[in-house]
């Protein structure tokens, strides 16, 4: 187990690091701030040179790649972090200076236990990319077949442990604050964090991913997923179908040959609702430098380590929500709030939807130039305090793929309008789902269900209430030793560990 001490050395490093960003000054104003974290992000930033305008972006990036993860899920967080450092970590760039050829070579020949020949006719030895856990190079195999080859950093795994562990310290002392510390969860923060890199170190999980949701998507026209190469992937290394095609970044280069870039942007939002609301399961890391436009229009997605999974339950509620906002209909959004538990029930509706008019009747009918997705989260965002709503760790993810997509159909067509463009799908879906012949469907299927499950569920009748139903429980936390204290007050080595302690701690707190 990782000693208090070092976790110490860690936050204090990083907590300098921020403060030189100036990105820690936003703690020093929140007035949600506890009082020990405000007067820690002080004694941080003393004597450092603070910017006029903090760089939260950029301290993450000085951190390293496991600060990088961090950053991008707390963009996630505006009632986290504040909606300036959110905004800001919305352009962090997963990308560090490539790895030496030779260093790549011997992680592919060490996890095969073969020659780099025996696998490749070739291998490119400049990198076409190059984040923070692998970097990729175009190879060719033995059959002749033009390949991606990707390849986790030397050492990689090893320093995200050691520095998710920390996190996961500092995050539990945190909490022990209570009070506002404690309805946001940043322990939750964390264990979503280290669930994320996890599949993403295990180039294996990531090939499954890509396979899974290939098969989903199959009958769908215009996206494609490369094929994985499986002969040729273990946990290290992954080798995937090549993809030639444009960077849907590139406006000026698609519009130039030929592509609708309307009818892209129209495509890739439906297309994103039909993984996140039919299947359920969908590509989590949908920016600009993961999609292509092929020579035929398809869009082709790559890079699957962060993948999306919402179950049925919370599919419908969510899509009750979205055509709730986007019809108007604020007591039924308010309504299914209350039956997922998202609002504790000593609130009354009919505030509650008031409250969401407030966020949707600005946005409605105005294209995206204008208002969009993401200022409707900010505001939802800023009602959760009023309602004492905790965070629900499994719309993270979705709600940070949401921005992105929303930014990529943003800047391929300016005057897209998000509710007009998912409305009919969200609409027929729902038809589907909650029409008359579906009720049937589920009925049967529950009825059998219930009676194979019968034997059981009489058994542990005697011991257990029934799932009262409500937002899916929050993940297992890992067991944190917090610094103890003695005789009704702090010792000095505990005075030591919570002041620097809470410094780290506030990377995760209120950048804004």
């Amino acid at each position: 187990m990782t000693s208090h001490f070092t976790h110490l050395w860690r936050l204090l490093k990083w907590g300098r690091t921020l403060a030189r960003h100036g990105a820690l000054r936003g703690i020093e104003q929140d007035r949600n701030t506890p009082p020990p974290v405000r007067r820690l992000a002080r004694l941080a930033r003393f004597g450092a040179r603070v910017p006029k305008d903090p760089r939260y972006a950029e301290a993450f990036q000085a951190i390293g790649p496991a600060a990088i993860k961090l950053g991008q899920s707390l963009a996630t967080r505006p009632d986290l972090v504040g909606e300036q450092a959110a905004n800001d970590l919305l352009s962090l760039q997963d990308a560090l200076p490539p790895v030496p050829f030779a260093a790549i070579r011997g992680e592919i020949e060490a996890s095969f236990g073969r020659p780099l020949e025996a696998l490749y006719a070739s291998v490119d030895e400049h990198p076409v990319g190059a984040a923070s856990i692998a970097q990729v190079h175009k190879a060719v195999t033995a059959e002749g077949r033009t390949v991606a080859v990707k390849v986790l950093r030397p050492g990689i795994r090893e320093r995200f442990n050691h520095d998710i562990d920390t996190y996961e310290w500092a995050a539990a002392h945190l909490e022990q604050l209570g009070g506002e510390a404690s309805r946001l969860r940043p322990r939750l923060v964390i264990a979503n964090l280290k669930r994320w890199t996890a599949r993403e170190l295990d180039l294996r999980r990531e090939a499954a991913s890509a396979s899974e949701l290939s098969e989903a998507m199959s009958a769908v026209p215009g996206y494609m997923i490369p094929q994985i190469d499986w002969d040729r992937t273990n946990g290290r290394v992954m080798t995937l179908e090549w993809i030639d095609g444009i960077k849907i970044s590139d406006r000026a280069a698609l519009i130039a040959a030929g592509h609708d870039v309307k009818a892209i942007a129209e495509r890739l939002v439906n297309t994103f609702l039909r993984q996140a609301i039919a299947d359920g399961f969908f590509h989590a890391d949908m920016h600009q430098g993961n999609l292509f436009v092929l020579k035929d229009g398809t869009i082709a997605a790559i890079d699957f380590g962060i993948m999306g999974r919402i179950d049925r339950r919370a599919r419908l509620w969510l899509a009750e929500i979205l055509y709730g906002l986007i019809t108007g209909n604020y007591k039924r959004v308010a309504e299914i709030h209350f039956e997922a538990q998202y609002v504790p029930a000593h609130h009354t509706v009919g505030e509650f939807a008031t409250a969401l008019r407030a966020v949707g009747e600005p946005m409605r009918g105005k294209p995206v130039s204008e208002l969009s997705v993401g200022q409707m989260l900010d505001g939802l965002f800023a009602i959760t305090r009023d309602f004492d709503m905790q965070t629900q760790p499994h719309l993270l993810l979705l709600q940070k793929t949401m921005v992105m997509v929303e930014g990529v159909a943003t800047m391929l067509d300016p005057t897209i309008n998000m509710w007009d463009v998912s409305g009919p799908y969200v609409k027929a879906w729902l038809r589907d789902e909650l029409g008359p012949e579906a009720k049937l469907a589920d009925q049967i299927f529950e009825a059998a269900d219930t009676l194979k499950r019968l034997p059981g569920l009489i058994r542990r009748l005697e011991d257990q209430f029934p799932d009262p139903g409500g937002a899916p429980p929050p993940p297992p936390l890992p067991d944190v030793k917090l610094v103890q204290v003695k005789g009704g007050s702090f010792s000095r080595y505990a005075g030591v560990a919570l002041l620097a302690g809470a410094i780290g701690a506030a990377a995760m707190w209120a950048l804004g």
